[in-house]
């Protein structure tokens, strides 16, 4: 059984940083790729970031230049590593891991606060 576990968000001054860590546990070999979203308060999800299997990435142009994915594939962990965050950038960040069957999974999310 397949599980997804975020952690790392927190409350942080505009300018600050923080780092996300997404956790998969259980089948992990059939990965296709790991993306973060997140969902403001009366906005729908939005994509962030993703990285697949073989290393490619993809940013929101809202976040290009300030945010960093990575994954350290030996303890099946992807990063969002968020710098200079914004008031705007407050979110519930969510974890989605996608198999090369098509099935996701999501995490239970992380809160991120930006105070101005």
């Amino acid at each position: 059984q397949v599980q997804v576990v975020e952690s790392g968000g927190g409350l942080v001054q505009a300018g600050g940083s923080l780092r996300l860590s997404c956790a998969a546990s259980g089948s992990t070999f059939s990965i296709n790729g790991i993306g973060w979203y997140r969902q403001a308060p009366g906005k729908q999800r939005e994509l962030v970031a993703s990285i697949t299997s073989g290393g490619s990435t993809n940013y929101a142009d809202s976040v290009k230049g300030r945010f960093t994915i990575s994954r350290d594939n030996a303890k099946n962990t992807v990063y969002l590593q968020m710098n200079s965050l914004k008031p705007e950038d407050t979110a519930v960040y969510y974890c989605k891991v996608r198999y090369y069957t098509g099935l996701d999974y999501w995490g239970q999310g992380t809160q991120v606060t930006v105070s101005s």
